[in-house]
């Protein structure tokens, strides 16, 4: 889910081994058929794209199956993939057409036909899965298919809708494989991607053989892949280190990227610029504690984001003070501007002016054994409580538990990490602060909703940027989120795997199929 602007890997440093000799960048005959072993802390909700909006599923979504189009690496545009072309029809944004490839086959060996993607995306749509991704299809009114030509008819002029269509929401599945109105439950997946899933243990491993029958954006289909599960950072860490796997990605604990030397002959690291970001989201319904926007406005005036980033993560992020990350078109500092340092005399006078009992009381939901959120939720409620104006009670949860609890509206705050869907600003608009947005937070403004509708009715997408500016304002005023940091893509793997760098590049693509060999 998970990671925008018109271009998003703005930086990528090859830290270890680019000064190695182009010879020995050629594949090791010796290795061609060996498996490459990939570790992650990365979890699966589903393996049902109508099922999951996560970055974990998602992750796996982008090697096993097809969308229509797709975004090459740093790319800031979605190119053709399942599709041979795409295109708007007409200059109203309304209606959006494409023409599939000829042959595309599904593991079965049945052809993939137009009426596949217009199931693809009516399935999504009627599953409206708690944690699915249906809410990116907003705008899309009805699909028609025929032959090879999808015809997308949308609600309003959407831009941003080709984008939409790269992502994982917009996975084509077998027609005969899925269920039309609930989800699929077995540890199976029939798509067209780059990869084939031939064995997966839930929470342990996804075995990854390349597709022979793929055609589309990718040229070269990769190397066998184990994508192995681990229950946190530190067991990573510990996988890593008694060289169990090859490749270490999402997320090695703080303090071991902060350690990682340029120098080690013995590893490659890749470090890049990310738009992965980290917001702490406040319930604001009428009966929540924290319904009152002056009482979210005090938590703001508290939050110290420079010593989150400094000892939590060890610098590993970027403090952030804004919905939109640096780097993004429509990027600005709108929570700066509004709370510049902590005061705790301001946030005082707010919950007197609002009326409240002090210290206000509310519960902190976290995802347990999640990277550093236990360790960042125990650092803000010591913020919080430090001004003796809040009471924290931390609750965690196992993530499935997590993601289901802030679907229903059942946590007063919770931090969550969000990596942009697309290249684009809009990913962080309607998702995380629309009116019934996947972050469920309660918040209407319908100024945001508007300027939301308006921002996607630009084909050049920098002329959004003074609709995205206002949009933060509202915001930083309304506080239904309080953004705390951005991230950086670390990927570590042995001196004898390359291509890392091209795994995780922010444009929501995780490409396995680029590594390679050396």
């Amino acid at each position: 889910m998970r990671s925008v602007r018109m271009r998003i890997l703005a930086t990528l440093l090859v830290l270890a081994g680019v000064a190695v000799g182009g010879w020995q960048l050629l594949p090791s005959q010796e290795n061609t058929a060996r498996t490459i072993e990939v570790g992650t802390t990365d979890e699966v909700t589903s393996l049902d794209p109508a099922g999951a909006y996560d970055a974990g599923s998602w992750a796996l979504f982008s090697n096993v199956f097809q969308s229509l189009l797709t975004f090459e690496p740093g790319g800031a545009s979605p190119v053709p993939d399942a599709a041979r072309s795409c295109d708007f029809v007409g200059s109203q944004l309304t209606t959006y057409r494409c023409t599939l490839h000829t042959g595309l086959a599904f593991p079965s060996g049945r052809t993939m036909t137009a009426e596949d993607v217009k199931y693809s995306f009516d399935r999504v749509k009627a599953i409206k899965s708690d944690v699915g991704p249906s809410s990116l299809l907003s705008t899309l009114r009805s699909v028609d298919a025929s032959g090879l030509t999808v015809t997308f008819h949308l609600s309003s002029p959407d831009a941003t809708f080709p984008f939409k269509v790269a992502t994982g929401a917009g996975s084509i599945v077998d027609s005969q494989k899925y269920p039309k109105k609930h989800l699929r439950t077995d540890p199976g997946a029939d798509g067209t991607g780059p990869y084939e899933l031939t064995a997966y243990t839930k929470g342990k491993k996804a075995a990854l053989a390349p597709n022979t029958r793929y055609q589309g954006a990718v040229q070269k289909t990769g190397r066998p892949v184990d994508l192995l599960y681990y229950v946190d950072s530190d067991a990573l860490d510990k996988a890593w280190n008694a060289k169990r796997i090859d490749v270490a990605t999402r997320q090695l604990p703080p303090k071991v990227l902060s350690g990682l030397s340029a120098s080690d002959p013995n590893q490659r690291l890749s470090e890049s610029d990310s738009s992965e970001t980290r917001n702490l989201y406040l319930n604001t319904r009428a009966n929540a504690p924290l319904h009152d926007s002056r009482v979210r406005q005090a938590m703001a005036w508290l939050i110290d984001r420079e010593e989150l980033a400094a000892t939590v993560y060890e610098g590993t992020v970027d403090p952030l003070y804004s919905l939109i990350p640096t780097g993004i078109t429509g990027h600005t500092t709108s929570f700066f501007d509004a709370y510049p340092k902590q005061d705790a005399k301001r946030a005082k006078a707010l919950l007197t002016a609002a009326g409240v009992t002090t210290p206000v009381r509310f519960t902190y939901g976290y995802a347990e054994n999640r990277g550093s959120s236990e360790a960042e939720a125990t650092a803000i409620k010591k913020q919080l409580e430090a001004s003796g104006l809040f009471k924290v009670t931390l609750k965690g949860y196992a993530w499935t538990a997590f993601q289901e609890a802030w679907a229903t509206g059942k946590l007063d705050a919770y931090a969550v990490g969000w990596v942009a869907d697309y290249p684009d600003p809009d990913t962080f608009g309607a998702p995380l602060v629309g009116t019934k947005g996947t972050m469920n937070t309660g918040y209407s403004n319908k100024a945001v909703d508007q300027l939301i509708q308006a921002s996607q009715r630009y084909a050049d997408r920098g002329d959004a940027a003074s609709d995205f500016s206002t949009l933060q304002q509202d915001v930083a005023h309304d506080v239904p989120v309080i953004p705390l940091w951005q991230g950086k893509e670390y990927v570590l793997s042995t001196e004898d795997v390359g291509g890392g760098q091209y795994l995780d590049d922010g444009t929501g693509v995780f490409r396995l199929w680029t590594l390679n060999w050396i």
